[in-house]
């Protein structure tokens, strides 16, 4: 499957309407073929199985450089999958679209292919912390979208609970921004949290919740008797 295949079967299934829908919708200047994400799911599925790694990595970058809208959420679900090894190469061009994230939806792709392999290595935190101090605010917010996963262990091993910790002292780090992406992904990450360890959503509201925005800290606690 080479790129220009690729882009040609994505264009097969362009809707024109439904792409100017989703252009105002997600607001980010880049083309939208109206392609839905069943569909992009499905296409992608097709090309991992008859791909080597080697290969989908390289159809990965080439989509995502294309800057179209469904390219790029596919290049993410080409990389999308637990078990890769080696995955360095993976995890460099994952980690290298970062500075160009620009809306939530392409970088939610992206950080759910991301989110496996940190969990598959959690050393790679020492570069994702770096992230949290980025002045592009997508950065700063993927560094808590990409490590959502350790959210949902019921029984944490001690390497997890450590880094579930780490993470926390992140969003304590970002309760006084403002931004309401930012605000946003902390309230996601304590809410997620809440449902597999109340008591530490718990200990982070009572420190830090006063200080969250109303909306925030509303769905951080959803959960939360």
């Amino acid at each position: 499957m080479t790129e220009e295949d690729a882009l040609a079967a994505l264009g097969t299934m362009q809707d024109p309407e439904k792409a100017a829908q989703m252009a105002a919708y997600h607001k980010a200047d880049r083309p939208y073929l109206g392609v839905a994400n069943p569909v992009l799911d499905e296409m992608a599925r097709e090309w991992r199985q008859t791909m080597d790694l080697e290969a989908r990595v390289a159809l990965a970058e080439a989509l995502w450089q294309s800057n179209i809208h469904e390219a790029r959420v596919v290049a993410a679900k080409l990389l999308t999958q637990a078990r890769i090894r080696p995955d360095d190469a993976v995890w460099h061009l994952i980690r290298s679209w970062v500075p160009s994230f620009d809306a939530w939806a392409v970088a939610d792709h992206a950080c759910i292919a991301g989110q496996k392999r940190v969990m598959a290595d959690l050393s790679r935190l020492d570069e994702v912390e770096g992230w949290t101090t980025c002045e592009h605010m997508w950065t700063r917010r993927a560094a808590l979208v990409i490590t959502l996963p350790l959210t949902k262990l019921n029984f944490p091993k001690s390497d997890e609970v450590a880094a579930r910790a780490r993470v926390l002292d992140w969003a304590a780090g970002y309760v006084p921004d403002r931004d309401w992406f930012i605000q946003k992904a902390v309230a996601w990450w304590v809410r997620d949290l809440s449902k597999h360890d109340a008591d530490a959503a718990r200990t982070f509201l009572d420190a830090h919740g006063s200080d969250m925005k109303a909306f925030a800290r509303k769905e951080a606690g959803k959960y939360l008797r």
